[in-house]
């Protein structure tokens, strides 16, 4: 896979870059942004890095065995396709082509609420395993219709999105007035009225007698009237008990947290911060990840997002205690180069990076990874 300058695209960055030329500002920044100084989204990247590895030798180590299971279901690698946003900004079969994408690579795809073509469409097309990412709405009848379709359309499981009670401040977004063009929807909730973004100007004033004023992003301010800002617990064991299908919490950056989820219905955690674009100065998910596994690993599976751009970030999160890992900007780069075919290739990529990172260590197989390889022996 080369970009239209012949340059092979051998890693994530690579697609990044390429990505930036291909999608209009607004979008590029969309994808790419944090909130406030995007500290976190920083951070993120830069912890797994900070990680290194005290690799084995003379380990004996022949073929490699990327194979795992989530939930019970199996998957080719421990890499798995996080649920974002707008599909249809980075090309025209959007959702559909990142489905396909999952299927070919033999890996999980979980579907955005937000997501521009219907749940009912986008599975069409989807493997096992396929989840439905949800937010919980302050009309609780668009919540639980969201949820019943999703049943229906054989998702097999639901991560409810725990860290967005709110929006938290793009300013990148903000600068652009970010919303859908003419032409694309919040498919999901075209049926219940809301699959509409505002188009906004001037959102948020600054106190009277000042000349200055911030401009908005459409999807905060769909957020501000949408989303349930008094998320709690008992929210989650109301939609536990709604659905048959495992509720996966999606957001978690605590480990007392952690518990309180699992206590409540969750039938695993993924330690998120948004990818940094709602609180910034968070701590990367790579702090954060020890702790949520001493507090809950014997109870749940547990996965993590953000910031991983390498295979050997993945090798590290497994052994943090992690049972996969899942990726979101990277395959919307992907998606945005060369649709289906670059998601797929950037999965490869990952897979081929995982693949050499646990030969290099003295690993044949997932199970023998622990947090020995992060420390002298």
């Amino acid at each position: 896979m080369e970009s239209q300058e012949s340059q092979p695209l051998l890693n994530v960055s690579d697609y990044a870059r390429a990505a930036r030329v291909k999608l209009t500002p607004d979008v590029f920044d969309y994808y790419e942004g944090g909130a406030l100084d995007e500290i976190t989204l920083r951070e993120n990247t830069a912890g797994w890095e900070r990680l290194k590895l005290y690799y084995r030798v003379l380990a004996g180590v022949g073929s490699r065995d990327l194979t795992t299971t989530v939930l019970g279901r199996p998957v080719s690698m421990p890499i798995l396709i996080a649920p974002t946003a707008f599909h249809k900004l980075a090309c025209e079969e959007g959702e559909i082509a990142t489905a396909r994408a999952a299927a070919a690579a033999g890996t999980l795809f979980a579907l955005s609420s937000l997501s521009n073509t219907a749940m009912e469409s986008v599975f069409a097309h989807a493997a096992s395993p396929r989840w439905f990412q949800l937010y919980i709405y302050k009309d609780r009848q668009v919540t639980l219709d969201l949820v019943k379709r999703a049943e229906l359309a054989r998702a097999e499981a639901i991560v409810l999105t725990v860290d967005a009670p709110g929006l938290g401040t793009r300013e990148r977004d903000m600068r652009n007035r970010f919303t859908l063009p003419a032409g694309l929807r919040v498919e999901n909730l075209v049926p219940l009225g809301k699959g509409h973004l505002p188009r906004v100007e001037n959102c948020r004033n600054l106190p009277t007698g000042s000349n200055v004023t911030l401009e908005g992003s459409g999807l905060a301010a769909y957020v501000r009237e949408n989303f349930k800002q008094d998320l709690g617990f008992g929210d989650l064991a109301w939609l536990c008990s709604c659905t048959s299908l495992p509720v996966v919490v999606k957001g978690v950056c605590r480990a007392d947290d952690a518990r309180r989820a699992i206590d409540h219905g969750a039938m695993a955690v993924v330690v998120s911060n948004h990818g940094g674009r709602q609180l910034d100065t968070a701590p990367a998910t790579s702090e954060v990840l020890l702790h949520v596994v001493e507090a809950v690993a014997d109870r749940c599976e547990i996965y993590v997002d953000g910031g991983i751009r390498r295979g050997s970030d993945v090798l590290k999160a497994v052994a943090l205690g992690a049972r996969a890992v899942m990726i979101g900007r990277p395959i919307l780069w992907g998606l945005s180069v060369a649709g289906e075919q670059g998601v797929v290739h950037v999965l490869e990529i990952l897979r081929r990076e995982l693949d050499e990172a646990m030969l290099l260590c003295g690993y044949a197989n997932l199970s023998q990874i622990n947090s020995s390889i992060l420390r002298p022996g």
